[in-house]
């Protein structure tokens, strides 16, 4: 195969979206981010994905790839002592109901949770 040989000679599936979804994409760069930062190496990260990807009730097909990625983060999160769950499900909480005030088509912001003491 040339280097410049065009669309047919790729695999399929080559120019289908990497990310199902917006908050994969983010929490894939919320990891490499991290890592960027020394709070994990590779291995530690590896070891975490690996020990959710594996736990009962993993999707065969891995549709739910991205929900264990999500869950090792926030336990390397909490084992780093960076945000325990609690912090981090406030938070989730916090957004999810600033998603729900915000008005159709305008940014959601934080700053539009509707109750910031919970």
């Amino acid at each position: 195969m040339r280097r410049h040989e065009g669309a047919a000679g790729l695999p399929a599936g080559f120019d289908e979206p990497v990310f199902a979804e917006p908050w994969q994409a983010e929490a894939f760069a919320m990891t490499v981010a991290l890592h960027e930062k020394g709070l994990f190496s590779w291995s530690e990260w590896a070891d975490a994905l690996s020990a959710e990807v594996k736990k009962p009730g993993a999707a065969n097909d891995g549709h739910d790839y991205y929900e264990h990625w999500l869950a090792a983060l926030e336990g390397l999160l909490s084992a780093k002592g960076v945000a325990g769950k609690g912090d981090v499900d406030a938070l989730a909480a916090a957004w999810e109901r600033a998603a729900h005030a915000t008005p159709h088509g305008k940014p959601i912001l934080l700053e539009n949770d509707p109750a910031p003491d919970q």
